[in-house]
C-alpha cells in the first residue's frame, strides 16, 4: 500500500529494554512500514526519549513523510502509566518521567501513552481476533513477564491503573527474586531473567548444560534463541528448567483464569515465541490441573500469532480511538513493508 505525502497517519510505537519498534499506519490502521533501533537503555533515561524521537523521525521520513502527517503517536512502555506520567519502568532508568508532555513538545503532535503488556493485549484482541472475546487476558514472558485484561470488550487497567501485573502473582514465596520483582513471583521463575537466574543457580550447584560451551562459564548474554537451541540439543538442564518454567506459568494462569474467568488466555513475548512447542502443553495441563472442576471448559490458551507487531498494533488503535473517541472493530492486519533495522 502507497504512502502519500498528502496523507495523514497514525504511529505506533513500542519501547523495550533492548529495541524501539515503531509502525506507520493510514487512517484504516493498516500496518504500511516498520523501524527498529536499538533502545540503549544503559545510557539512561533521556538518552531512551531521544532514541524514541529518533525512531519515530527516521520511520517518518523515510516514508517521504513530515511530522506534520502524523495525526497522533501512541506510546508502550513498560511501567504503570498515569496520566501519561510513567512510574516503575527500572529498566528505561524512568520513574515519575512525564513522557506524554516531554513527547508532545518534541513531536509537535498529540501523543498517548499506556503500559506496554495492555497495548499488546489490545492491538491483539483488535486485530487478531476482531475485538470477538468480550473477555481475555494477555500474558507476556520476556524479559520480564507482564500482562493485560479484556474485560467487556474494552481494556481494563484498574483503579489504580495496575491492573494485569500478572507477573507479580506469586507462585513459590520462598522461590527465587530477581531486581524488580517479588520473591517467586511469576516474573521472578518464568521469565527470561528468571530461566537464566535458574538456570545459573544449577550450573553454581555443578550442573552442566551445552550453553557453557556456547557463551562462557558465568553464561553471559543468554537469550531465548539459546535456550531454543539448547531444547533442539535436549539439553537436559535447560529442559528442566523451561519445564518448570511452563509449570510455574500455568499455574499463574489457573490463579488468573479462576479470578476472571476470561474466554482466551493469549502469549506473547520472546520467551513464548521461542519456546512455545514445549511450554503450551505443559502450560495448559498444569492451568487445568489447578482449577476447580470444569473451569477450563470453553476457555482457550493460545499463542499469538503477530509477534512484536501487537504492542505497535495497540499503540496505534489508542492514538486513533483517542482522536475518534469511538472504538474501531477489527483493525485489518495488513503490512506491505518489511522493518528496517537500523543498528546505530
Amino acid at each position: 500500500m502507497a504512502v502519500k505525502s498528502t496523507g495523514k497517519y497514525y504511529l505506533g510505537i513500542d519501547v523495550g529494554g533492548t529495541k524501539i519498534l515503531a509502525g506507520l499506519f493510514d487512517k484504516s490502521l493498516n500496518l504500511l512500514a516498520k523501524w527498529k533501533i536499538k533502545t540503549k537503555a544503559g545510557r539512561g533515561g533521556d538518552v531512551v526519549i531521544d532514541r524514541i524521537v529518533r525512531a519515530a523521525r527516521e520511520l517518518v521520513a523515510d516514508n517521504g513523510l513530515r511530522m506534520a502527517n502524523i495525526r497522533g503517536v501512541g506510546l508502550g512502555v513498560p511501567g504503570i502509566v498515569i496520566k501519561g506520567r510513567v512510574y516503575n519502568a527500572y529498566n528505561l532508568h524512568w520513574d515519575e518521567v512525564s513522557i506524554q508532555s516531554v513527547l508532545r513538545r518534541r513531536f509537535r503532535v498529540p501523543v498517548v501513552v499506556d503500559n506496554d503488556c495492555n497495548l499488546f493485549t489490545l492491538g491483539i484482541h483488535r486485530v487478531e481476533y476482531r475485538s470477538k472475546p468480550s473477555t481475555m487476558a494477555g500474558a507476556f514472558l520476556g524479559t520480564g513477564f507482564g500482562g493485560g485484561l479484556i474485560i467487556n470488550g474494552e481494556l481494563f487497567r484498574g483503579h489504580n491503573f495496575a491492573a494485569g501485573e500478572f507477573g507479580q502473582i506469586t507462585i513459590d514465596k520462598n522461590g527465587l527474586k530477581t531486581a524488580h520483582s517479588f520473591r517467586g513471583s511469576l516474573e521472578s521463575l518464568a521469565s527470561r531473567t528468571g530461566i537464566v537466574r535458574a538456570l545459573r543457580k544449577a550450573v553454581l550447584e555443578g550442573e552442566k548444560t551445552m550453553l557453557q560451551d556456547e557463551l562462557g562459564a558465568h553464561l553471559t548474554g543468554v537469550r531465548s534463541r539459546h535456550l531454543r537451541m539448547a531444547l533442539d540439543e535436549q539439553d537436559p538442564l535447560i529442559k528442566r528448567i523451561v519445564k518448570q518454567a511452563a509449570q510455574d506459568t500455568g499455574i499463574g494462569i489457573a490463579a488468573i483464569v479462576s479470578a476472571f474467568g476470561p474466554e482466551y488466555v493469549v502469549l506473547n513475548g520472546g520467551v513464548i515465541e521461542a519456546l512455545h512447542k514445549e511450554m503450551l502443553p505443559v502450560i495448559r495441563k498444569t492451568a487445568e490441573a489447578h482449577v476447580l472442576p470444569g473451569t477450563m471448559e470453553g476457555i482457550h490458551i493460545q499463542v499469538s500469532k503477530l509477534g512484536d507487531d501487537g504492542g505497535i498494533y495497540g499503540a496505534a488503535i489508542l492514538a486513533r480511538d483517542e482522536q475518534s473517541r469511538t472504538p474501531i472493530k477489527g483493525a485489518k492486519k495488513k503490512t506491505t513493508k518489511r522493518a528496517k533495522n537500523i543498528e546505530r
